[in-house]
């Protein structure tokens, strides 16, 4: 019998669709490159929800975060909730993960108990035993923070320490704060025990151990950057230039026709307490006023922490080469969630469904059969992932998966298998909570128990200056949109039992 496609997913963190030099020349990523040139690119792929647990979960779920319950940072992906690792493991696959999960949050109690929560993520003892399945891993090797956070430890920790970095903990940020305020930019951990080189070396090690032993596999090598703080190790920090990148800003009077939260950012002191009804800061309600000067070192820095990842993707994909496994496996590189660099007046994160925010970056490979070379507007979107990847492998996609299967796209048999995206963002029980619909040409944001909204003409207006939701010129076209987003909601709706009887 043909042995069936492995799968590599490749993932970076909080990485904006426009930070690859196959779309923009300001920065160099030529490994991603390759896998473009190699592969197909998808121009309108987007997230089911713009932060990390939410959409990292529907990945390995097939589900929506207001179907799999993780609907939230802070929030836990349950451990009863079915897995793509799950599906492949019963077929006879080997499945890892190395590298970021974040399915769980960074505070564990009684009730939500959290792997991924301190102090258990420094009891290196305990992840150096640690031979559980996780979430339909059979194997993993974790880590959590972003650059010199302080909740370094996991699996990398242990790497560091096997490696003869035994002061590890003083490249990381001090539980009670920064051990150097003026540190900014520059990590001085040494590019070698970076985490970029231990999730590269511990992959290739995978794909060496799976080749041996002629094992088909699931590998997700998942890298924390170019997540904030904005920190590399040398010589990543200098590669740019902050005066060659073009930064964005906002349109003067862009905010006027739009909810109140986004000219609240504006504001150099900014009230959003009501706003935090769960207790709990909420990503990007703050201000997001920034000397421009500042933020061009940032992005440059950005641009460093992509391209020095960019060099360890290269590594993993030399490997798959090296090995001869290559045609065998379908590679898929894409990110978690977007990123503002100014856009609009905003910065890294927040309840904001611009394209910046929740368009990714998105390469297939599968030498053969997933056309080189080619560019696609076909829309797609992560929740797809888990029903494709099965769909692929010959297995059967669970029912409960709502998720589309865009295997006929990235095969070149079908042009498209969805119209439409929705873009969840629950990030507070009612405060906070909005969804997108997005179809070829429009955009529409619905805020709960609001009447406030957002409506974008995408092909007239492609950087979201115009909100038209207020528009008497657009209220044919809003009604129009509110239904058919109403049909998407209905359309997503989970059917784990098929109907079998007539009653």
């Amino acid at each position: 019998m043909k042995k069936r496609p492995n799968i590599l997913l490749i993932t970076s963190d909080q990485q904006h669709w426009h930070t690859l030099g196959f779309v923009n020349p300001e920065i160099s990523t030529p490994n991603l490159d390759r896998l473009t040139e190699q592969g197909t690119y998808f121009s309108r792929a987007y997230c089911p929800n713009p932060t990390c647990t939410p959409t990292r979960s529907s990945i390995i779920t097939g589900k929506y975060p207001s179907q799999h319950g993780a609907w939230s940072l802070g929030t836990k992906l349950s451990e009863n909730e079915h897995t793509v690792g799950e599906d492949f493991l019963a077929a006879g696959y080997r499945t890892a993960l190395i590298g970021k999960a974040h399915f769980q949050p960074l505070k564990s109690t009684e009730t939500y108990p959290s792997l991924e929560a301190n102090p258990l993520m420094q009891d290196l003892a305990y992840w150096k035993a640690f031979k559980e399945r996780f979430y339909g891993f059979e194997h993993v090797e974790l880590m959590r923070n972003h650059t010199h956070e302080a909740w370094a430890g996991q699996h990398y920790a242990l790497w560091l320490e096997e490696n003869g970095l035994d002061n590890w903990r003083d490249y990381f940020v001090a539980p009670t704060g920064r051990k150097d305020p003026a540190q900014q930019h520059t990590w001085e951990i040494p590019e070698a025990y970076h985490y970029n080189n231990w999730i590269a070396q511990r992959s290739c090690a995978k794909l060496d151990e799976y080749q041996r032993d002629e094992d088909s596999f699931f590998l997700w090598a998942s890298f924390p950057d170019p997540h904030p703080p904005y920190l590399v190790s040398r010589p990543w920090d200098e590669m740019y230039d902050p005066d060659d990148l073009t930064l964005p800003a906002a349109t003067a009077g862009e905010h006027v026709f739009n909810p109140p939260h986004f000219a609240a950012t504006q504001q150099k002191s900014p009230d959003f307490s009501a706003y935090r009804e769960s207790g709990y800061g909420v990503h990007g309600l703050h201000s997001h006023v920034r000397d421009r000067q500042i933020m061009k070192k940032d992005m440059a820095v950005y641009y460093g922490m992509i391209s020095m990842m960019d060099k360890y993707i290269g590594q993993i994909l030399d490997k798959l080469d090296h090995l001869g496994l290559a045609e065998d496996t379908i590679v898929v590189f894409t990110t978690d969630h977007g990123h503002f660099f100014g856009q609009h007046g905003l910065i890294a994160k927040g309840p904001f469904h611009y394209e910046d925010m929740i368009r990714v970056p998105f390469i297939v490979r599968w030498p053969g059969r997933i056309q080189a070379g080619r560019t696609t507007s076909a829309m797609t979107s992560l929740v797809d992932l888990a029903p494709t990847f099965l769909r692929l492998a010959g297995l059967q996609v669970p029912q409960e998966m709502t998720g589309v299967d865009q295997s006929p796209v990235w095969l070149g048999s079908q042009d498209k298998a969805r119209d439409h995206i929705l873009c969840e963002n629950h990030h507070e029980p009612t405060t906070v909570h909005l969804k997108t619909y997005v179809n070829e040409r429009y955009k529409i944001t619905v805020y709960y128990n609001k009447e406030y909204g957002e409506l974008y003409d995408l092909r007239e207006d492609p950087q979201e200056v115009h909100n038209h939701w207020h528009d008497p010129a657009y209220r044919e076209i809003k009604t129009g949109l509110l239904l058919r987003f109403l049909w998407a909601e209905m359309g997503k709706e989970p059917m784990p039992m098929p109907r079998i009887a007539n009653a």
